[in-house]
């Protein structure tokens, strides 16, 4: 059985992230955002906090329900869509929300900072579905 109490506070971290996200969000133009440096890495860093917690989510789940073995990160969003804890459109979001995190943790000299802003313009959404879908389990 999951532990709620360790998807609650991991859930409710996420969602703080992306409160502060969508703040930063707020009246900011690719123009400001490719200008200013600490602006960036505040997103950078806010989105990849994001995503672990959704990682470690799931892994808990995986782990919890005995649904099976995680080698690689993009396991996790398989292994949840084919036992039914996310549909398959947000599990293709997910591993290329995997695939993206890969990039600011290991490929940072090629960040693309068109990527980065427009997963703040309209990526969030997405991301708080896959919340949302987790926090069914509370």
């Amino acid at each position: 059985m999951v532990n709620k109490d360790i998807l609650y506070k991991r859930i409710e971290r996420a969602h703080e992230y992306i409160l502060i996200l969508k703040d930063i969000r707020e009246n900011l133009s690719l123009e400001d955002f490719k200008k200013d440096l600490i602006i960036q890495g505040s997103i950078e860093r806010y989105l990849h906090l994001t995503i672990e917690a959704l990682l470690d989510i799931g892994n808990h789940i995986i782990a919890d329900e005995g649904l099976g073995k995680v080698e690689v990160y993009s396991d996790i969003a398989k292994i949840l869509s084919l036992n039914k804890y996310i549909n398959k459109k947000q599990e293709e979001i997910f591993v290329k929300i995997i695939g993206f995190r890969n990039i600011l943790v290991h490929d940072y000299l090629s960040i693309d900072k068109d990527i980065v802003y427009e997963i703040l313009e309209n990526g969030l959404g997405d991301l708080e579905g896959i919340l949302r879908e987790f926090g069914k389990l509370l």
